[in-house]
């Protein structure tokens, strides 16, 4: 199976191709690094498990920490985002089904070949353009009112 390598907004994805109807990726995220806005999707479930490390998630306002071993699946229109609190890298496996949501990653991330293609995922025309863009990919972003 093919793989390959984006960094989108600050982690590092790999993607692995799949025959199924879903997609399938792992991240590798740094100490810090936050996840998306707030958002929901209409179509796709997701679902995490962490591999290494701890990731933070919200989830309809709840905050929730998982560890590596531990999972959780989001059922469309559940709001949610992620950010790594930990200390040390989190790795986790992330599944969008049905597939297609891979399509966002590739438009918005960089190519991890690309000379600082993480600096250059968390800038601020790629910011925009995740805002700017977000229903196009079933993501329904939950920004804060003006």
């Amino acid at each position: 199976m093919k793989t390959e390598n984006i960094w989108i907004l600050g982690h590092k994805l790999t993607n692995h191709d799949s025959s199924g109807d879903f997609d399938l990726n792992v991240f590798e995220s740094a100490p810090g690094v936050p996840g998306p806005p707030p958002h929901t999707h209409s179509k796709y479930q997701e679902l995490f498990l962490v591999l290494e490390g701890s990731m933070e998630f919200m989830v309809n306002g709840d905050q929730k920490i998982l560890k590596a071993g531990e999972s959780i699946d989001l059922l469309p229109g559940t709001i949610h985002t992620f950010r790594n609190a930990g200390n040390d890298v989190c790795k986790y496996v992330n599944i969008h089904s049905p597939k297609g949501f891979m399509k966002f990653f590739r438009d918005i991330g960089v190519n991890a070949d690309t000379e600082g293609a993480a600096s250059k995922s968390v800038s601020p025309e790629i910011i925009n353009k995740v805002i700017e863009t977000a229903g196009d990919y079933d993501m329904t972003l939950q920004l804060p009112k003006k």
